[in-house]
């Protein structure tokens, strides 16, 4: 077992890194977000203005201001505004709607709203239940929005609020300042926003850059959200800790995938372990080879999608001819618990080797016991360098005490770590799904569930899923009298859940399975998983907004 030394040393904070590259290379392009390419220069201006803007509009160091914006140069740069006035960036997911962003916005106190126009509506319908929020900012033509009143908040422009001073804000940022609050997707209950420092940002970036062995000469790809801290800390800030550049897409497409490493030059991607599944069974394009580089494409290196399974690892190595970076295990509270040297091949369905230079990896018995290697127990952790966690949840003191008793942070997941370091990611503790590279919280869908008023009781639940992940399944049972058919829930739940959070199958049954204590037996229904008496979405040709 390694050492648990305290590893004292040099912090920093994401506005610092900002001005290292404009003292070193302020002119050379440092993103492509979309197309629109960027320098250091050009962000520090755009983001000094919107950060003197919020200021005048009474933004304080430490306020929340939160963001619904796509993938875009304006979301990249509303962060960087946010964060230089040494606000708190509250980077919203693009597909939520009602309930979920209102309690986000909420529970964050967020004092501003920045929003694309074409999600105005989204906002409209809640910006009278978040009482702290004063200002919303929209992107684009909000006249041409629908649903565009914003009843109570002040509105303003986006060009308009970025005609202001460039000069820097005279803000003092310090690395254990909050940066970003990150809300996980959360399985037990409500969403918790988690509260990242700025030298958390830092410390992750550098530790994926060594993974990969990041230098200058590399241009990094990746088609995740802004809204996810992958996309902030590989994108965003590796370049200014390596060096080099990166690229932000829009969206994962397997159709425009070669075409952009050979437009931005990529040597690296960032992806998801979905992602990458859909890439390596891309098997209808005949002008794609079966193995080796594609003719038209010799710049990538490296392609990074953890977890990935070890047929989709070999069919991409193979295929592709590129390196792979599948092994590693992290949390938004804590990454990188174990990762993937350069040079080293990952054992199969291993999550890579302890990270034991930023962390101290055990696995517990339910009463913390320390357990023998090669036995499963719940992952926990504490950090051996400062500000290298999260710092707690925003307004939640329970939460962040329970999860680290004993001083020790419990992941909630199970695990091994056998005798050569390696972690083994096994299952979650709590009942949880992950679909298309979002965790969901059935407790969050069931609520949202139940105020449809047909349904008696709702059980939500994974099932496995061809792309690795989860499909979410609703098991329910109707209310007395109630007439109510699988597709018409579908229908409602529309547009009551996010895009990703919506059910793939519905089974209406007389019962739901419970413990003698009267709790609902999840793991029952997911080993029963699709009936014949099971409807399916897919097969139902019902299209939507994936959005």
């Amino acid at each position: 077992m390694a050492s648990s030394v305290w590893i004292s040393g040099a912090q920093q904070t994401v506005v610092g890194l900002l001005e290292q590259r404009l003292e070193h290379d302020p002119d050379g392009e440092y993103l492509d977000v979309c197309g629109t390419r960027v320098t250091a220069a050009q962000v520090a201006a755009t983001a000094n203005r919107l950060a003197n803007a919020l200021a005048d509009l009474g933004v304080r160091p430490g306020d929340r201001v939160a963001t619904l914006v796509e993938n875009s140069a304006e979301a990249m740069l509303a962060w960087w505004g946010i964060v230089r006035g040494g606000a708190v960036a509250v980077p919203i997911n693009t597909a939520y709607k009602g309930e979920y962003l209102r309690h986000q916005l909420t529970d964050s106190g967020s004092r501003v709203l920045v929003v694309e126009a074409s999600l105005v509506d989204r906002a409209a319908r809640v910006v009278g239940q978040t009482p702290d929020l004063g200002h919303v900012i929209v992107i684009g033509d909000v006249d041409s929005a629908p649903g565009a009143a914003l009843p109570g908040v002040a509105t303003h422009a986006w060009d308009d609020v970025l005609t202001g001073d460039d000069a820097p804000p005279a803000v003092s940022v310090r690395p254990a300042d909050l940066a970003t609050f990150i809300y996980t997707g959360g399985t037990t209950g409500p969403s918790k926003g988690c509260m990242l420092s700025h030298n958390y940002h830092e410390a992750l970036a550098r530790q994926i850059g060594i993974c990969w062995q990041r230098t200058a000469d590399d241009v990094v790809w990746t088609p995740l959200p802004l809204f996810h801290f992958n996309a902030i800390v590989t994108a965003v800030l590796g370049p200014l800790v390596y060096g080099g550049r990166s690229a932000i897409y829009r969206r994962f497409s397997v159709s425009n995938f070669w075409p952009e490493m050979n437009r931005v030059g990529a040597t690296i991607t960032s992806t998801l372990g979905t992602m990458a599944y859909l890439l390596a069974h891309d098997v209808d394009r005949p002008e794609m080879p079966r193995s080796g580089a594609p003719e038209a494409n010799t710049t990538l290196r490296l392609i990074g999608a953890a977890p990935l399974p070890v047929e989709v690892d070999s069919i991409i190595r193979e295929r592709f001819g590129v390196d792979t970076f599948s092994g590693a295990y992290g949390t938004t509270e804590a990454s990188l618990v174990s990762w993937q040297p350069p040079g080293v091949r990952n054992k199969p369905n291993g999550a890579g080797v302890i990270n034991d230079e930023y962390f101290d990896v055990r696995i517990f018995d339910d009463d913390d016991n320390e357990l023998p290697r090669g036995t499963e127990g719940e992952i926990v952790l504490r950090p051996k360098r400062p500000h290298t966690m999260f710092e707690g949840y925003w307004g939640r003191p329970e939460a962040t005490v329970e999860t680290s008793r004993n001083w020790w942070y419990h992941t909630g997941d199970i695990g091994r770590i056998d005798d050569e370091d390696y972690l083994f990611f096994v299952d979650r503790k709590a009942d949880y799904l992950r679909r298309r590279g979002e965790n969901i919280s059935s407790f969050e869908v069931e609520r949202i569930l139940m105020g449809h008023g047909a349904l008696a009781d709702v059980a939500v639940h994974a099932v496995p899923s061809d792309l690795t992940e989860d499909d979410l399944k609703i098991t329910a049972t109707l209310a007395e009298g109630a007439a109510l058919t699988e597709e018409e829930l579908f229908r409602w739940c529309i547009d009551e859940l996010p895009y990703f959070a919506l059910p793939r199958y519905i089974e209406f049954r007389r019962e739901l399975p419970r413990s003698p204590v009267g709790r609902v037996l999840k793991r029952d229904l997911r080993d029963e998983g699709v009936g014949a008496g099971t409807w399916d979405a897919e097969a139902s040709g019902i299209t939507y907004d994936k959005r």
